[in-house]
């Protein structure tokens, strides 16, 4: 099993979406952003490490979301997601097509990777 984290970013009253590219697993799909964790690095770590890669952004994280296990043809991924705050740093995209800032209510009208989706309910469950 493949151990992965994500965020969901807030920022005020909007959510970051990222666009996976045309070249990754799963294209053009939505999810939070995050990755794998690496031997030794707690999801924590891995998290704040990811988002600076690949966003070039600075969160807080505010809270921990109950996993996902989805099982792909590739892979069968656990994805830990978090609740963070964004904090500093502009938007550099190093790997995804696109972002967007989303209202809650958008939330479910975007075409998330499967394991995202579980994420998505999740967190809306435990939100006003």
């Amino acid at each position: 099993m493949t151990e992965v984290t994500c965020a969901i970013i807030l920022n005020g009253d909007l959510i970051l979406a990222a666009q996976r590219s045309e070249s990754m697993q799963l294209p053009l799909k939505w999810e939070f952003p995050g990755g794998k964790i690496e031997k030794g690095e707690t999801a924590e770590c891995c998290l704040l490490r990811e988002l600076k890669e690949e966003l070039n952004i600075e969160v807080e994280i505010i809270g921990k979301l109950n996993p996902s296990i989805y099982s792909y043809d590739f892979a069968v991924v656990k994805l830990i997601p978090f609740v963070v705050n964004y904090v500093s740093g502009e938007i550099t995209l190093s790997e995804h097509k696109t972002v967007r800032w989303l209202k809650r209510d958008e939330l479910r009208a975007m075409d998330w990777a499967p394991a995202d989706v579980e994420v998505v309910e999740e967190y809306l469950k435990f939100t006003c």
